[in-house]
């Protein structure tokens, strides 16, 4: 049993002095009621009292100048006389100087030999920098949290184990993945990526002669968002290390969604650009070449038919010379649609509705056996829909466009005309579609070159889309492949939609039911 009585002895109390004068930080010893009966000297130092002036007092009187203790929320010293443990407090306090100053104080009980709170040793220790720099980091941890989610660029970073770490709101916006399920486990870095393509990735990272040592530079890749959609970026991605060994990675994305659909604007306009250059070079080469065939032609024609007149009709011969005269037939049809690419005729340009060119067109057309197994489906709008153009040109436009599709559906399918406008954009709109074979992705950026023709060695000139083209080009309008495919081909014809700029300057035109062609041409 200890000794209740036991007195230390001089030489002990004097080394417990020693020992509480030689501690670093400013220190003080209670009693459990609250009375100061020591301090050390780094304690006087820092308050810049006497000990005399110090002990005897109580802790709450000399720090806060109150007769009441502290409540138990703001001093942890009712918890050490009940725990008989140590406890800290994190208490900011005015510093000498009138700045913000924190200190932690710990409360440490010296227990008797009986297990009991005798004295405690409260000791101070100054954080005020470790504080300072806590809050300046997490300012800057704040900020980086901000800059990471207020960039245009999506933004993922991922441990070693692809788990997601990282993820901000623009990287969700272009996955349809949140942060949340991130945190889940829901989604991987590598399941952002199409199989394999993680892995390619990674190994491109540690290529140091790609683009050095964790290091990718601008790459073009493939994401897959949450609802399965493909979406082309460009990314540029870094292994993260400590020291030399790899903790994580991180990745900016930017969408390519839009930069490729201009790059493929871009590149239709330099194509139609590129095609009327065409154009306007070879239609004067077609008309050079027509005119210069033309007389020699005419001359073989006629003397072909004097021949074939003086023959008699059993003459053998007589085959011979029909031979010649159609073949000479088929050159002047040559020289014909020379001349119409060319168009080396001049425009009458009228004002007309598109319904009625239309019916006009379709009315040229002289062998209607072609539409026999055919058939013909008119979807036009009631809209007043009037352009000023040539309606001898466009009437061939209208040729074209049936033939070449009749061709395409071996004569036996159905033909769809819709006529439309939109009064916003001043345009209105032909859609020609057919049920047949389709068009080759390989030849659709060739369908309106001069010469260009998929139909055998003697069918076909190759001139009747690009005459279609550059009539509807010298007409103010356009001409596109809307879709094609197995199942069918659609063209669309634009024009602009032609507007008086007064009312009282407006043509008297009859109503749209009396218009020449509104009724339906018998085909």
């Amino acid at each position: 049993m200890a000794n209740e009585n036991h007195v230390p002895s001089t030489e002990e109390a004097d080394w417990k002095e020693k020992v509480f004068e030689s501690l670093s930080l400013p220190a003080l010893i209670l009693t459990p009621d609250r009375r100061i009966v020591s301090v050390n000297r780094n304690f006087q130092k820092k308050f810049g009292k006497l000990k005399e002036d110090i002990v005897g007092r109580s802790c709450h009187n000399f720090f806060y100048h109150s007769e009441a203790p502290c409540e138990i929320d703001f001093c942890p010293l009712s918890k050490v006389l009940a725990d008989r443990v140590g406890h800290t407090s994190l208490r900011r306090v005015m510093g000498a100087s009138g700045k913000e100053a924190w200190e932690d104080r710990v409360f440490s009980p010296i227990l008797d030999d009986e297990g009991n709170v005798r004295y405690i040793i409260e000791s101070i220790r100054d954080v005020t920098k470790l504080k300072t720099l806590e809050k300046e980091l997490v300012g800057i941890r704040a900020f980086m949290e901000k800059l990471v989610q207020s960039s245009t660029s999506g933004i993922i970073a991922a441990n070693r184990r692809g788990r997601i770490l990282v993820i901000n709101q623009a990287a969700e916006e272009l996955t349809g993945y949140s942060m949340e399920q991130a945190q889940k486990g829901e989604i991987s870095a590598m399941g952002l990526y199409r199989p394999g393509e993680a892995k390619k990735l990674m190994m491109l990272l540690r290529d140091e002669t790609y683009g050095g040592r964790g290091k990718l530079p601008c790459t073009r890749t493939t994401l897959v968002s949450a609802q399965g959609e493909e979406i082309p970026v460009e990314l540029t991605a870094a292994i993260i290390y400590d020291g030399n060994r790899e903790v994580g990675t991180m990745g900016i994305f930017n969408d390519l969604r839009e930069k490729l659909a201009h790059e493929e604007r871009m590149n239709r306009m330099l194509a139609r650009i590129s095609q009327a250059e065409k154009l306007a070079s070879l239609g004067q080469l077609a008309a050079g070449v027509a005119h210069e065939i033309n007389n020699p032609l005419t001359g073989i024609l006629l003397f072909a038919n004097l021949i074939l007149e003086n023959l008699p009709p059993e003459d053998p011969r007589q085959a011979e010379v029909k031979y010649i005269i159609d073949d000479a037939n088929r050159c002047g049809e040559i020289v014909k649609n020379l001349l119409a690419y060319s168009r080396q005729t001049s425009q009458n340009k009228e004002i007309l509705h598109l319904n009625t060119l239309l019916e006009n067109g379709l009315s040229l057309i002289r062998d209607q056996k072609l539409f026999m197994n055919i058939d013909i489906v008119k979807d036009l709008s009631d809209e007043m829909m009037l352009i000023h153009a040539d309606k001898n040109q466009l009437g061939q436009v209208i040729i074209n466009l049936v033939m070449n599709a009749v061709d395409a559906m071996s004569r036996k399918g159905t033909l769809t005309f819709r006529t439309y406008r939109d009064k916003a954009a001043k345009k209105v709109y032909l859609e020609a579609s057919d049920t047949g074979c389709g068009i080759p992705k390989e030849n659709l950026s060739r369908i309106f070159d001069p010469f260009f023709t998929t139909k055998a060695v003697g069918k076909g000139t190759g001139l009747g889309l690009s005459t279609v083209y550059g009539i509807v080009h010298e007409n103010g309008g356009n001409i596109w492949v809307k879709d094609t495919s197995p199942e069918g081909t659609t063209f669309i014809v634009e024009l602009p939609l032609y507007q008086v700029a007064y009312e009282e300057h407006a043509p008297t035109l009859p109503p749209l039911s009396q218009l020449p062609g509104k009724e339906p041409a018998s085909l």
